[in-house]
């Protein structure tokens, strides 16, 4: 699977992003889909993820301000950020996971999102 993230860029606090993971070399069907991000001098964070049922989980820091969402066909997956804060600068990342098999796993290149004025 190759994941290709876009949408970052700079946007102006209280403004809004909706970061885009296009999938291709197979389906998403049977995968878990993550968003993480990592700011410079601070730990990767896990900030939403997605069961292949479609059940949703984020972390405090971005908990009803971002949504984590998928196209079935488009093969994609989404995360619409709202409410956007200088703390929520970073390299966002997407990921999946193989419901069954863990060991199949794959990484998107980082998209950096600015939020500042």
């Amino acid at each position: 699977v190759q994941l290709q993230a876009s949408g970052g860029g700079l946007v102006q606090p209280g403004g809004s992003l909706r970061l885009s993971c296009a999938a291709s070399g197979s389906t998403l069907g049977g995968y878990e889909m993550d968003w993480y991000r990592q700011a410079p001098g601070k730990e990767r964070e896990l900030v939403a993820h997605m069961t292949e049922a479609e059940i949703t989980n984020y972390s405090n820091s971005v908990k009803g301000r971002f949504t984590i969402s998928r196209d079935t066909a488009k093969n994609t997956f989404y995360l619409q950020m709202l409410s956007l804060r200088s703390e929520d600068t970073a390299v966002y990342s997407c990921h999946v996971v193989h419901t069954i098999f863990r060991s199949l796993n794959y990484w998107g290149k980082g998209t950096q999102v600015t939020v500042s004025s």
